[in-house]
């Protein structure tokens, strides 16, 4: 309970350390680097609302990211449209995407659903590719706009923890209980008359639609697209890495490890970027200790030992996983 109570305190904290940290870092390409690293915070945690919390890996993340970036690209560039204007709608078009999508692929189970998400953000990208809309092959190029590098970092900033303060709402409501409950035993939650289909639908597009407004920001921050970087894998495969290392359903694990993989990737890319394959290897191998060594991320691991330390009363047998019980147990006040 303590670790539960602990979260608004660790919460002011983050967000207090980001306000300042504008304020005395006045190195551009250091703010420049937060800024990024903001934006992959935001994704991770968007990620692990479908992935950590009903345990449905969403391969075609990505495929989110990519929708808002071309989605504001068009708006601004071909009607026209202001920034702020086209923006949301860089949002609403990934969530429309996943509901969608989520009709046929929310059906299936474990690796089938991995694979369809997967499929899913492959067709998109062979889409942008070939359509005139959105450039082919050749991407699309914004109008550059010469805002300081601290409205993009706000930018991020805002979306981020507007979204993160949003789902720490909903985590502990019982929205988030009935998750964790299809998380645990979906054939459970549907015995006990929750609808798995309908919660995994309402997961997939809250976790589409913050992932579509940081693209759609990203689009205007970077001003060029293509198919090969916005709609690649490398998003997808990131966002895994950066959940499953620092603790998938959690609140505060994907945040953790956004943070050390980014940070790592940064001086990675700085120091060694002549050796591409190691980097995708080096991946490959945190993943693998993730799932042996720390199958609960470095937060869940971290939480899960803090609670061994403390005294506890005697425990009752249980007959069923803490999440189901809660959704069974009656509801009085609400």
């Amino acid at each position: 309970m303590k670790t539960t109570n602990s979260r608004p305190a660790i919460l002011a904290i983050i967000v207090a350390a980001l306000l300042i940290l504008p304020l005395v870092v006045h190195d551009t390409f250091v703010l420049r680097v937060v800024t990024e690293g903001i934006m992959w915070i935001g994704l991770a945690i968007a990620f692990d609302v479908i992935a950590g919390y009903t345990g449905y890996l969403n391969f075609g993340h990505g495929a989110f990211f990519g929708i808002g970036a071309y989605t504001i690209g068009i708006l601004m560039m071909q009607a026209h449209l202001p920034f702020w204007a086209a923006l949301p709608a860089g949002g609403v078009a990934a969530a429309i995407v996943a509901l969608i999508a989520g009709i046929p692929t929310l059906r299936l189970k474990g690796a089938y659903f991995a694979i369809a998400t997967w499929a899913l953000s492959r067709a998109i990208q062979q889409l942008a590719l070939n359509m005139e809309i959105t450039g082919g092959p050749d991407g699309m190029r914004l109008d550059a706009f010469l805002n300081p590098q601290f409205f993009y970092y706000l930018m991020f900033f805002t979306v981020g923890g507007t979204f993160l303060l949003l789902w720490y709402l909903l985590e502990r409501a019982p929205f988030g209980l009935k998750l964790k409950a299809i998380r645990e035993d979906e054939e459970g939650a549907k015995a006990l008359g929750l609808n798995p289909t309908k919660l995994k639908m309402q997961s997939f597009i809250l976790s589409a639609l913050p992932t579509g407004i940081l693209g759609g920001i990203y689009a205007y921050w970077i001003t060029f697209i293509d198919p090969s970087s916005t709609l690649g894998d490398m998003v997808s495969d990131q966002a895994v890495v950066m959940v499953v290392f620092g603790g998938m359903g959690t609140l505060f694990g994907p945040a953790l490890g956004a943070i050390l993989i980014f940070a790592f990737k940064t001086l990675f890319w700085a120091y060694l970027s002549d050796f591409q394959l190691l980097y995708l290897i080096i991946l490959g191998a945190l993943i693998a200790i993730s799932v042996i060594f720390i199958p609960n991320g470095l937060w869940g691991t971290l939480v899960k030992r803090k609670a061994v330390a403390r005294p506890r009363p005697k425990a009752e047998p249980e007959s069923e996983p803490a999440a189901l019980a809660a959704v069974a147990a009656p509801e009085e006040g609400n």
